[in-house]
Formats: C-alpha cells, structure tokens, sequence
C-alpha cells in the first residue's frame, strides 16, 4: 500500500470515529450514591446538603429528612466530630477520627472511624466518610478469646492429671480427721475438707474447657430461652421482671442445646446479679434475623453465615471500662467470689459453634449480643 493511500484511509477512519457516538461520563452523584461506604457533604454551618443510601442506613435517617437537618439536629455539639470538622476547615487537609462514638437519642453508633476532606471551590463544605470498625474489632476479640480459652483449655488437662488425685487423698485424711479430733481441731478439719471441695469444683469447670467436639442438630433457641427464664425466676432472679421481645419466625439454630442452655444462663445471672440492687430491675430476651458475619468454624475450612442473634440486657449499673476489653478472658472477674470463667466458658462455647459474641454496655444498659448459625434447610437432620 503506497503512503497516499495509507493516509487517506487513516483520514477516513478518523472521520468515522469522530461521527461515532461517544459514551457519556456517569452522574457523580450517583456514583457517590451507590457507593457502600456512609458519605455524607455538610455545608460551611454543618448542615447536610448531600447523603448517599449507605449513611441513610447508617444513621438511620432519610436523605430527605437530612436535608431539613444540622449535624447538631444528630449529635450534641461537644461531640470530637465537630473538633474534626473544625480541623479540616481550618487547615483545609484531610483529617481522621478514630473510636469515636456518635451518641444521641436517636443515635449510638460506637467505635467509629470519620475521615474529612474540604470540598474543592466551596468554602466550609467537608465531605465525610463513616466506618463502622466495630465488627472487625469483635472479630478480633473473638480471636483473642478463643486463644484464651484454649490455654485454659491446656491448664485444666494438666489440673485435672496432677491435682484431682492428691486433692482427693486430702479430702480422704481430713474425713478420717473429723472423726477423731478434739472439737477444736475438728473445725481445721472441716475446713480442710471444704476447701479441697472447692478447689475440685475449680477444676471439674476447667475441665468444661477441653476440646470435645459438640453433637449438634436444629435448636429452637425460644425453648432455650423459656427454659433458661423459668429456671432463673424459680431460682436466683424471683423478683426482677423479664421482656421477651421474640421473632417467631426465626429458624432452628444448628447448635447444642446443652451447651447453648448454659451460655444463656451465664449471661441471665450475670445479668441478674447486675441489677440485683436496683428498685427496678429488668431483663431483656430478645431474638431476630438480619444477615451477620461470616465466620469460621473452628476446624473447619467451612464459613457459616450468622443471620440469628440473640440478645440478653439488663439496665444494671454496666461493665467498667478497664474490664471490657478483656471481659471474656479466664479469671477476669469483678466479683469477690467469682472464678472469672464464666465468660470465658462462653466465649468459647459460642466459638466451637462457629458463632459470634459481642457486648456493648454503659450505665444503666448492658447487652451482650450473640450471632449464630442456623439449621441448613437441605440438613437431613431437619
């Protein structure tokens, strides 16, 4: 092909694309509204002008009703949101807020991580970005509570080897004491006896511990709490008043009853024994279905999906906040008497159920709040 030809093809084809129809560039706001991250555009007085679908979601207003709104019309005005917003205007940069909780009335968001930026050519407006870290960080912790659990898991072993038989001839001989001592040493004799009773109940709880895999099948979790109330109001909660706040149309929880019964009930007494000195007491049981994490079974390579939750709160004075982070791990305990194994036995049966944990408390509201799986409706055992 000579140069002449050449460059009159090469002219004709450009001609043909300049008559071609050139896609047009997508709408910048609906872009910004399908994104999965809560963004929201405040003006320079800090009322919204712009809120995409995943902030409707996250703070739990409308768009529309947005727009009629101030940042102080969600959050108190002394809140370090608005020391950010004041940060970005002043220095006109990027700032981000880690662990902030974004609390009002209608409002109890905690554990938020906001990134800020200036709007370009619009004085005062801060576009910012909301993340919700809460459930990484509950993984985490559910990590570090089942690392826990398992090096208590080791200790019992070695408890119950070393300890159970030596326990046991001293409780024999201070037996054999009792009976042939004066009445002054039958005193040290008894104790003796109490003691080693106390120390082997230690460890036979320890030993709850082991790594035994769990028989599991379909569960109905309401049974599971109506046992576990009638229990706790026939026995060690008679006069604090229940609310049951239940789904009925929740599926079976593919779990253990057993093992489920005692994880509700540890938290029902802790529960109980928090509100114990208040004039009114109360207990909240409550379940529902939304779709949770995914998590690993231990020992499996599976993922399960944790659509069912189950809820335990009180209005008790709540948990400390020294205390909180390391509430589920062994001999963890603000109570005189306590063992602090309670929590820690289950953290570790949720884990076993591949199942998920979590607390949230503040003074005169405590919820501990577990994910779990459900029954697989192609299970042969449905």
């Amino acid at each position: 092909m000579s140069g002449a030809v050449a460059s009159r093809l090469r002219a004709v084809i450009g001609r043909v694309r300049d008559r071609e129809p050139r896609p047009s560039a997508p709408d910048p706001l609906a872009l910004l509204g399908a994104l999965p991250v809560p963004m929201v555009v405040l003006d320079a007085e800090s009322r919204f002008r712009f809120a995409n679908h995943a902030a409707e979601q996250f703070l739990g207003v409308s768009a529309a009703h947005l727009a009629q709104m101030a940042l102080t019309d969600l959050v108190p005005a002394d809140n370090p949101l608005f020391l950010l917003l004041e940060q970005v205007r002043a220095h006109e940069a990027t700032v981000s807020g880690h662990d902030l909780t974004l609390e009002s009335p209608r409002l109890h968001k905690p554990g938020i991580t906001v990134h800020g930026s200036p709007l370009p050519d619009d004085a005062g407006a801060v576009v910012l970005v909301f993340q919700d870290v809460s459930g990484a960080r509950a993984l985490d912790r559910q990590l570090a509570f089942r690392g826990a659990a398992r090096s208590v898991t080791g200790m019992a072993a070695i408890l119950a080897h070393e300890v159970k038989n030596p326990l046991s001839g001293i409780r024999g001989a201070a037996q054999l004491l009792e009976a042939s001592v004066t009445p002054a040493d039958r005193e040290l004799a008894v104790l003796i006896r109490e003691e080693a009773d106390r120390i082997r109940a230690l460890v036979d709880r320890m030993e709850m511990f082991g790594e035994k895999p769990i028989a599991r099948s379909g569960v109905n979790i309401h049974r599971v709490l109506e046992h576990v109330r009638k229990v706790a109001q026939s026995g060690f909660a008679p006069a604090i008043r229940f609310q049951e706040l239940y789904d009925p149309s929740l599926p079976p929880v593919w779990g253990n009853r057993d093992q489920l019964v005692q994880v509700v009930l540890n938290l029902v007494k802790n529960a109980a024994e928090a509100v114990a000195d208040q004039p009114n007491g109360e207990i909240v049981l409550a379940t529902g279905f939304q779709q949770g994490m995914r998590l690993a079974v231990a020992g499996s390579p599976s993922r399960l999906d944790l659509p069912l939750y189950v809820v335990v709160r009180d209005n008790g004075p709540g948990i400390p906040d020294d205390l909180r982070l390391h509430l589920f791990e062994p001999f963890v305990t603000t109570k005189s008497s306590g063992s602090g194994l309670g929590l820690a036995l289950v953290a570790k049966i949720v884990g076993d159920h591949g199942g998920l944990i979590e607390v949230d408390s503040r003074p005169g509201r405590t919820e501990f709040r577990l994910h779990l799986p459900v029954l697989a409706e192609d299970d042969p055992s449905c």
